[in-house]
Order: structure tokens, then sequence, then C-alpha cells
């Protein structure tokens, strides 16, 4: 039985890289310890079931030394979020290059059909009016504050937010795990989005595993990313004062683009119990909790450590009553890969300017079944 050299440190860092819970592959591997120690080799097909299993291309196994993964778009994380990784996980990279696969792929699409460039990308200066910029997106989207309020649930307004960028010409994909395998969750403490501009397709990923009231200002933050046309790996959270001043300019923008200042302050009871009255304003204004306490703080009702306070308490407690998505598999398929994307892919496919098995790795699709499913759920006559 033949087997094949690998460098110790080689498996070290595929191990790592993996960022699998402990004892996971030891029990798939028994002799991985051995391996690691120099003490046995693995064979050939060890190796690549061991390759596979920490979503490691082959090839790195047989480098002289473990390769440097980077972050392949600009990071702007808060150091505590990057550094809680020695290196950027598999799952965080495999989905940006997806993404930048997908969008690759749309941009010579729309090109290809005569779509005329979005103006709005890169249209703004981090030096511009918050308030501003806020109202044109709101413009541009069309989704103002009566429409978000008309909605029965701020996440029936989550919804509807998502569709207004899609039919704007962002390709909003939103998705808790890699491609379609639902063992390979995305880790919303590494990244809670990416904004990756592009005049023609202008890409936001939203991480589906964060709670639902977050992942609202992580759309509006890495939409104010698409206006400055600043492409960037993001933490965004509307507790956070980043560092950075693209990053604060982002969160300014994204607290006004959901909750304008001036209209908050006119119905803010400062006096009112706090709990209660967050709830309230939630229901106004059909934003989540966490954006209200960053609109309180604002307006002068709370103190930065008793916005922290509050915030991580409500974290705490949204977490503690969040249910397990589910539902219709392919409407949850468009969302993930944004249905603009989804649409054209399909389209594009049937008609024959698409291989079957390129639409099938940008989708994290298998069968053709599955496939014709989901352009049928998009509304297109097979």
């Amino acid at each position: 039985m033949m087997r094949v050299e690998v460098r110790p440190e080689l498996l070290h860092w595929a191990v790592e890289r993996a960022g699998l819970p402990p004892g996971t592959l030891s029990r798939r591997f028994p002799q991985l310890a051995a391996w690691e120690r120099g003490a046995s080799r693995p064979t050939l097909k060890q190796l690549e079931g061991f390759a596979k299993a920490t979503y490691t291309p082959i090839g790195y196994l047989f480098l002289t030394e473990p390769p440097v993964d980077e972050v392949p778009i600009p990071d702007f994380r808060t150091a505590a979020s990057a550094a809680r990784r020695a290196r950027p996980s598999a799952d965080l990279l495999e989905t940006i290059y997806i993404c930048q696969q997908r969008q690759e792929w749309y941009h010579d699409f729309a090109r290809a059909a005569g779509e005329e460039p979005l103006s709005f990308v890169g249209s703004a200066r981090i030096s511009d009016a918050v308030k501003e910029t806020a109202g044109t997106i709101r413009t541009t989207l069309g989704f103002d504050d009566e429409q978000r309020r008309s909605a029965p649930t701020w996440t029936d307004a989550l919804r509807l937010f998502i569709q207004h960028a899609d039919d704007a010409g962002v390709l909003v994909m939103c998705s808790g795990v890699v491609l379609n395998n639902n063992r390979r969750h995305l880790d919303p403490d590494e990244f809670r989005g990416f904004a990756i501009a592009d005049d023609l397709a202008p890409v936001v990923f939203i991480n589906g595993a964060d709670t639902k009231s977050a992942q609202m200002f992580t759309l509006a933050h890495e939409l104010a990313h698409l206006w400055l046309g600043a492409t960037g790996l993001s933490d965004a959270q509307a507790r956070v004062e980043p560092d950075q001043g693209i990053e604060r300019w982002c969160n300014r923008v994204a607290a006004e683009l959901l909750v304008p200042l001036e209209s908050f302050r006119a119905v803010y009871d400062s006096e009112a119990e706090l709990y209660n009255e967050m709830g309230r304003l939630a229901r106004h204004f059909k934003v989540s909790t966490l954006v209200i306490l960053r609109r309180m703080h604002d307006a002068g009702g709370l103190t930065r450590e008793q916005l922290w306070a509050a915030y991580d308490e409500e974290v705490e407690r949204l977490k503690a009553i969040a249910r397990p998505s589910g539902g219709n598999f392919y409407l949850t398929q468009a969302a993930r890969v944004s249905k603009r994307f989804a649409r054209a892919l399909v389209i594009s496919t049937l008609e024959g300017q698409t291989l079957y098995r390129d639409a099938f790795r940008m989708l994290g699709l298998s069968k053709m079944e599955t496939f014709q499913q989901l352009g049928q759920n998009l509304g297109i006559v097979l």
C-alpha cells in the first residue's frame, strides 16, 4: 500500500484552518496524531479523505511549508474580531471566493445584456453628510420609512429591505452556511458581512447565522460601503463605534437609514422604562430592538456604558428565543445566492449560454431536478 510523504506542519495547518470541534478529525482519522508526529504516513486515499474533511485543496498538503491565508478583500473588522482566529477560516475564504465568482459571472452577463452601470456605486464620499447619504440610499431603493412601517413585523420589513436592494441591482446574498452544506456553519463572531463593489454587479453578503435582528443593520452597513465604492469585510454592530473612519461612517449611515434621528427624537420618551420603550419603538419603526438601542444612545438617552450593557443583554435574549430556520428550500436557496443572480443564471443556463456544471457549482446544487424546481419557483417557464 503506497504511503505519501507529508510534512507534519502542513497537517497542523490544515487542522487549525478547518476550525472543526476538537476530536472531530481524530475520530475519523485514528492515525492523525501519529501523522502529525511524523511517526507514520497516510496512504494517498487517507490523505485525500483528510483534505476533503478539512476543506483543503490536496495540492496544498504537498507544499514545503504552510501557505499564508489572507482575506482576498480589504478587512475592516475590529482588531478583536480578527484576532479571534490566527488566520481566516476555510469557511470564510470559500464564501468570499464563491461570491467573487458569482459577481464575475453576473458582471459579464449584465454587460452582454447591455445593462447600464449603477450610478450609485462609488457615488458617496466619507466626507458627505450622513443624513443626506442615508436619504439618497432610501430614495434609490424606493423603500421609505412609511413603507417599512406598514410591514406586519420587522422581520417582514427585513425581507422587503432585501427585496428592494435586489430590485435596485444589488446582489444580496444571505446564508449561514458554505454553499448548501448545512454542516459548515458560518461564524458571526468571525464576520457579519461583506460588500464587493462593482458598477454592474455589486454584492452584499450577510452572514445568515447571525441573529435576524443583527442582519438588518449589516445590510444597511454594507449598502453604505457600496455607496462609497469600498469593498470590504465587516463585523458591523450597532453597539460598536469602530476605529476605522470608513466603518464609523457606514455605521452612522446605517443607523440613519433605518431610523432617522429626527423622526426618532419626535417619538422617543427617554423617561419611559427602557425595555418597554425599546419594544414600542422597534414596533413603530419596524427595526430590531438592537437598532433602537443604538438610536437611544445617539439621541442622548443612554450613555455608552448603558448602551453596551443593554445591547449585550438584548443579544442574549434574542439568541435564547431564536427559532431554527426552515421553510421552503427553494425560497431559501434564492435568498442565499440573490434572487436576481439566481434568475439570471438559470435563464442563461437554459438558453445554453452557461454550462450546467458551472451553474451547479455557483448555486451549490448537484441534481438537475433541484435546479429545475428552483427555476420554477423563480417563475421561469422551463
